[in-house]
């Protein structure tokens, strides 16, 4: 009995840093990447909530962890990343849902600007609450 010939596909290799040939990749895997660094801070504010929880001298001994440089310089990259993470879905945001005001779409740059508005507004009132109490 004849058996046909075992065939294989070519598979073009694929460098390790593909992504940094086009600006699109790369802007897409550090948006993928960002979602670590929110992880961390929703994991840094449980803790910091834990620390409040527990009393005075536990919110000291978390602030004084936080104070490590280390930890200072992890949370300055978390937040470059969620910066990044925001201002990337802002401009998806027209593409991930649409919105009709009387019959008519609302333009995606209408949908973007009230998303930057909105964040303006809210950083405006969490800064005076916290700078007010």
């Amino acid at each position: 009995m004849n058996r046909p010939a075992r065939t294989t596909l070519y598979r073009k290799p694929v460098p390790i840093f593909w992504w940094l040939h086009r600006r699109a990749y790369l802007v897409f895997v550090l948006r993928e990447l960002s979602s670590v660094f929110i992880a961390w801070f929703v994991v840094f504010l449980l803790l910091m909530a834990s620390a409040v929880a527990d009393g005075g001298d536990a919110y000291e001994r978390f602030q004084d962890w936080s104070a490590n440089g280390w930890v200072t310089a992890l949370n300055t990259v978390a937040l470059l990343f969620v910066l990044l993470h925001t201002v990337t879905w802002f401009g998806l945001a027209p593409r991930a849902m649409v919105v009709r005001l009387r019959g008519r779409h609302v333009r995606p740059r209408t949908i973007v600007g009230l998303h930057y508005v909105l964040w303006a507004l809210l950083t405006a009132a969490v800064t005076w609450l916290v700078l007010s109490g």
